[in-house]
């Protein structure tokens, strides 16, 4: 029921998932009225009473809507029906209701969302956090190195991802006291072969594909996406319209065709969507709200993966080897 577009967009995306991946049962959450036309031989519904809207309270989507189709989603997940929730929806709201419901992973204060961003080398760097948590600690900061590494080893195969701390410069004498200690943590976290720290990465690094993951406090996170997604769409929207200008461009760009579609698809947001909300006792996935069909399929996908690959078990392998270093005076809300 969430996003900008609701059932016009989830259901179809869910129908040619389905489709794709013969192996895969959905249960799709929703109003009764929403529901009431779509047929899957392996989808089932779950009906609720309510919605949670774009521009809810917490404490409304938390506290008063008990029966809405976000919290009954995520119910699934602890009950043990779905392994895992994919939501377009408010994301305060389904990072609160999760936490709520699912509960943080012992040696986790803070659940991160991770998010991918398209990098100069054909794939994505893994940037955490995205938004959920403004302000961060230094032991934060090491608890998403940890869960990002889990994550980043179940989507690319690669066993020892490496991590960059996103600093303003590449020494470790630069950055504020958060920073400087985040990277003392990191640092004997690579030492003890809890994770494959890189170094200290500029925002340049994000594109470059400096590291395989980035960590960050939500703010900055969240500019980077947004950034990168506007970043995007730019370049996109300026060749269209040089190469539009006159017949001499037109024909440049019938001969550069397909330098210019490879270079569209590498930057298509919609083809890195969907975040994982990291550290919980159990599998949630933020799509996009302005997701179309294509972008709420790949959220879908990301979340399968993440379920067939044991990403929960490999985060509570890496939290429990890392433990001696994770702990934090930090008070849970």
């Amino acid at each position: 029921m969430g996003g900008d577009h609701g059932p016009e967009v989830t259901l179809p995306a869910c129908s040619r998932f389905l489709d794709q991946h013969p192996d895969v049962q959905l249960i799709l959450v929703g109003l009764p009225q929403s529901m009431a036309d779509y047929a899957h031989m392996r989808a089932s519904v779950v009906l609720a009473s309510e919605v949670v809207t774009m521009d809810d309270p917490l404490e409304v989507a938390l506290r008063r809507k008990k029966d809405s189709s976000m919290r009954v989603a995520i119910m699934q997940v602890k009950d043990g029906a779905a392994q895992a929730v994919v939501s377009a929806g408010n994301t305060g709201a389904l990072m609160a209701i999760s936490r709520y419901l699912l509960k943080t992973l012992d040696g986790i204060d803070r659940p991160a969302i991770a998010g991918q961003i398209p990098n100069a080398r054909g794939h994505a760097t893994t940037v955490l956090d995205m938004g959920a948590n403004v302000d961060c600690t230094a032991e934060h900061l090491l608890q998403f190195a940890v869960m990002g590494s889990a994550l980043v080893s179940v989507l690319s195969g690669e066993d020892n991802p490496t991590v960059g701390l996103l600093n303003i410069g590449e020494e470790a004498i630069k950055g504020n006291e958060v920073i400087k200690k985040a990277g003392e943590l990191l640092r004997a976290a690579g030492k003890a072969g809890d994770l494959n720290f890189y170094g200290n990465v500029e925002g340049n690094d994000i594109f470059k594909g400096t590291a395989d993951i980035v960590v960050c406090d939500g703010f900055v996170g969240n500019v980077a996406l947004k950034a990168s997604e506007g970043l995007a769409g730019m370049i996109v929207d300026f060749l269209k319209k040089e190469f539009s200008r006159n017949i001499f461009t037109k024909l440049s760009a019938m001969a550069a065709y397909p330098v210019i579609a490879a270079l569209k698809k590498r930057m298509d947001h919609r083809r890195y969507n969907g975040g994982a909300l990291l550290g919980l006792r159990g599998l949630v996935f933020k799509s996009h709200g302005s997701a179309d069909e294509l972008a709420f399929g790949f959220a879908l996908a990301r979340a399968y993966d993440a379920a067939r690959n044991n990403l929960l078990d490999r985060v509570r392998v890496r939290i429990a080897h890392a433990a001696p270093l994770l702990a934090t005076n930090d008070v849970p809300v």
